[in-house]
């Protein structure tokens, strides 16, 4: 079924003034922003590509600085004024239609994600698209479930009775703020559990991704009960828009996924207001291979983990640390592999790894690659831009790699495995730790024990032992160091938007 368009006749604020020299191509997509409960334009738009070919997907409107502070007058009105805060049973209904409203409309969702996000269409099934349609589901049956009181007990104090408890309130407005990689994950990860709480939200969408995330706030305004502004989204090319988000004295927390440098910046424009913030980041993480581990299978986990979306994704393993004496063999059968990748069409079923998001990016990867190889790692294979239309980029093997190098040290968030030989396991723990970062991680080993003794003297928040998969809606997700700030999915997800308020009384 495809979402109806808005009349735009009926609302002036509802017909965008397209920018100059940017009017949409037939059959372009365009989509309205929410603000207090009524899809709008703005003044302006800016373009969204397709970055398997290039083309112009559509056109998004450029929300302004004022339309910002709307968005976020309603979320504060919505808050303070209705009673969705306190209301679980209103919360509840509202998440079981969302979730409803994403199952009717998931195949124009999937086809949109592919076209905007360049994701292969094997992943919408996955993380891109049908695994964040059941963070609703988790979380509106969380909501109905668990128990909003915790009590303490009765204690005698001074010759009285005193009992205690502690009730879980909605933390507030809530700004949120997302990338471009996952954008139906990251956007339902923050907006799932901000709305179980009763917080109320404004979402601004990537600039690269803007048109998937705006679909998701048309949803809300047409198909859900959601009262007007619960929920905002909002689309901007321009940094503005953010800082009015982090440094506005009505939002009170904000949760941001993207890199660490930005995440800084938050973190300090929001200090002046003293808001909650917690910060999904970047991460440069490392799989170790241990000496008596299988090789083949740990060649084929690093190659397909680096592929993975084209290597834009925070928690893949970047860094492949093997033993010294076994280097040149494992090098060349994760080599073989990566070479029979299936990369082209996001809209074959057969392809595994698609474009990256845009030609910048590309041009960031490559420089990187050409910077590696300039500094002394080997290139093994791949380290070229692929020929054709679109944003690809041959998978890549760097081996030989100081752990001290650029390469090593900084997120590339492209199809780049830099692999680093180890002396021994404390070496490769060493390594490992030998980061900023903090997000993820994996180990493969024959012995369980030894494998678990290494995974747990690597400062991450995640971790994968042999291939085991920890990204589920019930299991928190973040990092340690500048990987980020609280979690996201789990119980913990839930309790990011809520305050906690303790209570006494004297009871006979």
């Amino acid at each position: 079924m495809s979402l109806p368009q808005e009349d735009p006749q009926k609302d002036p604020q509802q017909n965008p003034q397209k920018a100059p020299g940017t009017d949409p191509e037939p059959g372009a997509v365009s989509r309205r922003q929410l603000i207090d409960g009524r899809l709008v334009g703005a003044d302006a738009t800016f373009a969204s590509l397709n970055p398997a070919t290039g083309e112009v997907l559509g056109h998004a409107p450029e929300a302004t600085e004022e339309q910002a502070r709307e968005a976020v007058a309603a979320a504060r009105r919505a808050f303070d004024t209705t009673d969705w805060a306190t209301d679980t049973e209103l919360r509840y209904r509202c998440l079981d239609q969302l979730h409803s409203a994403l199952v009717e409309h998931r195949e124009e969702l999937r086809e949109l994600t592919i076209a905007e996000a360049g994701s292969p269409r094997l992943l919408t099934y996955a993380a891109q698209l049908d695994e964040p349609i059941e963070l609703v589901r988790y979380y509106a049956d969380l909501l109905k479930n668990r128990s909003l009181v915790e009590d303490m007990g009765v204690v005698e104090y001074q010759g009285q009775r005193h009992h205690r408890w502690v009730e879980w309130e909605a933390g507030g407005v809530a700004a949120a703020i997302i990338p471009y990689n996952y954008p139906n994950q990251l956007a339902l990860a923050k907006l799932a559990p901000a709305l179980a709480a009763g917080c109320t939200v404004v979402l601004k969408s990537a600039p690269d991704t803007p048109l998937v995330t705006l679909t998701l706030g048309e949803i809300v305004a047409r198909h859900t009960d959601i009262p007007a502004g619960v929920v905002n989204v909002l689309s901007s090319s321009q940094a503005a828009v953010g800082e009015v988000l982090t440094t506005h004295p009505d939002v009170d927390l904000v949760t941001f996924t993207g890199a660490s440098p930005t995440g800084r910046r938050i973190m300090a424009a929001a200090s002046d207001t003293v808001k909650r913030v917690f910060l999904e980041l970047g991460g440069k993480s490392a799989l170790v291979v241990l000496d008596d581990a299988d090789f083949k299978g740990a060649a084929t986990y690093a190659a397909y983990m680096i592929c993975l979306h084209s290597g834009q994704a925070c928690a893949i393993t970047s860094r492949m640390l093997v033993p010294r004496r076994h280097h040149d063999a494992i090098v060349a059968q994760v080599a073989r592999r990566l070479e029979r990748v299936p990369c082209g069409d996001p809209n074959d079923p057969k392809t595994y790894m698609g474009p990256l998001i845009s030609e910048r990016q590309r041009d960031k990867v490559d420089g990187m690659v050409r910077r590696a190889v300039a500094a002394g790692a080997t290139l093994v294979t791949g380290g070229e831009k692929a020929e054709g239309p679109g944003y690809f980029y041959t998978p890549t093997l760097l081996a030989n790699v100081d752990p001290d190098s650029e390469i090593a040290q900084e997120e590339v968030f492209g199809p780049v495995l830099a692999v680093i030989p180890y002396d021994d396991d404390d070496d490769a723990v060493r390594i490992a730790n030998n980061s900023i970062y903090g997000l993820s991680g994996a180990v493969h080993s024959a012995d369980r024990e030894r494998a678990l003794a290494v995974a747990r003297r690597i400062r991450t928040g995640t971790f994968s032992i042999n291939g085991g998969n920890y990204f589920f809606a019930d299991t928190p997700f973040g990092g340690y160091k500048q990987s980020g700030i609280g979690r996201e999915k789990g119980v913990a997800g839930l309790e990011e938007f809520m305050e906690r308020k303790t209570f006494g009384e004297v009871v006979a």
